[in-house]
């Protein structure tokens, strides 16, 4: 299971993020997924909820943003929303698309609790 890697490495960037800020641990951790990704949402929230275990992240929630896939064809620039199928030919001018949004899988943003706020 692949996921498991990725969330340890997403909890690695956000405790890197969590440590330069001073923070005591991490609330929560937001994430943007592309459909267009080979990472299983449900596969991933638990990872998460094992890789979490004994680091700054202990007790964060984990918000997914899901990013739709959207393709553009190069040629004649017709954009489309794939829903079923993915079939990468432009269905106007039969040339390959190129994908604008949903290979995405980035840490968007992190709450943390400074030792300040917890006093």
């Amino acid at each position: 299971m692949h996921e498991l890697s990725i969330a340890e490495s997403i909890i690695e960037i956000a405790e890197a993020k969590a440590r330069e800020e001073n923070a005591r641990c991490i609330q929560l951790i937001k994430i943007r997924l592309g459909q267009f990704t080979t990472v299983v949402r449900e596969a991933l929230e638990f990872a998460f909820d094992i890789a979490r275990r004994e680091t700054l992240a202990e007790t964060a929630r984990l918000e997914i943003e899901d990013v739709p896939m959207v393709v553009r064809c190069a040629a004649c620039g017709s954009v489309t929303d794939p829903v079923r199928e993915v079939c990468l030919i432009c269905p106007q001018c039969g040339l390959p698309l190129e994908v604008l949004s949903g290979e995405e899988l980035q840490v968007e943003y992190i709450e943390v609790e400074s030792e300040a706020e917890r006093l």
